[in-house]
């Protein structure tokens, strides 16, 4: 079975410090919850960008002082740009963080009621839009999926010759207006799939170390972190990103998955570098 690529994703837009003092917001922070969940067994760390009070902010200036300073303490790192943006944002708005050339991006495939009024919009035409931005660019696309039929629409644009491989899909199951996190649902999502396709597994919440855990039995990834999950058992938050990681390190060693360092990463998602 390959080697385990662990991505850590480590802040999202949305969870605080008042829920978690551990979450992280201000640039250092960033960077060594980075550094320590790299030391711990990431070889991929997910980025959003937050200013000092935590407020998400999408700016060029604060990716770039984030990626920086996280380059600077683990140069080999795989840094992965979040292109989610905030509701109501332009596609070019949400590109804004490309502007610094990643080996890594996000692209959402399809649109989501998160609760109340709000919409998470990723109509037809921003998914071409957005994931031939990326191809253009030479930026590796990670394929965001929440539910089966962002799937499908991912494998009929690359049928009509309008996205490209290698192809990588996340399935992030267990928010608003997407798939539940039960095993059924994570099953149906990887039997959904191109057998020459890679995929992660985020479980939000209470359904991260139950997916983590089938995504290693079944020859997956996996990505935890404060911003899908902020607890490390059931009513004990996590320390630290690090932390969910090194747990999901243990699980790996109970099933001998060896866990991927970034190179090896690289080598298994057929990226160029």
């Amino acid at each position: 079975m390959e080697k385990l690529i662990i991505t850590c994703a480590l802040t999202g837009a949305e969870v605080t410090k008042e829920q978690n003092p551990a979450v992280p917001y201000t640039v250092e922070e960033m960077a060594l919850s980075a550094y320590e969940a790299y030391q711990a067994g990431a070889s991929v760390i997910h980025v959003h960008a937050r200013t000092d009070d935590g407020k998400p902010t999408h700016t060029y200036e604060r990716f770039k002082a984030i990626v920086e300073a996280i380059q600077m303490r683990c140069p080999d790192v795989i840094i992965q740009l979040t292109t989610g943006g905030a509701i109501g944002m332009s596609r070019d708005e949400r590109l804004t963080p490309i502007q610094l050339n990643p080996e890594m991006a996000t692209l959402d495939c399809g649109t989501l009621n998160f609760g109340g009024d709000d919409i998470f919009v990723n109509t037809e035409n921003d998914i071409i839009y957005m994931g031939q931005f990326l191809e253009n660019n030479s930026v590796y696309k990670e394929i965001e999926c929440f539910e089966k039929g962002h799937v499908d629409t991912v494998l009929r644009l690359v049928k009509k010759g309008l996205l490209h491989g290698p192809l990588h899909f996340s399935f992030v199951l267990g928010v608003n207006g997407g798939m539940s996190g039960e095993v059924r649902d994570f099953l149906f999502m990887k039997d959904s799939i191109p057998n020459d396709a890679t995929y992660s597994v985020a479980g939000i919440g209470r359904y991260e170390f139950l997916l983590a855990e089938q995504a290693i039995i079944q020859g997956g990834h996996v990505r935890v972190g404060l911003e899908d999950n902020l607890y490390v058992e059931k009513g004990v938050l996590a320390s630290s990103n690090a932390q969910l990681v090194s747990k999901v390190v243990e699980m790996a060693k109970r099933y001998n998955r060896e866990i991927a360092t970034p190179d090896e990463a690289r080598q298994i998602l057929k990226m160029k570098r």
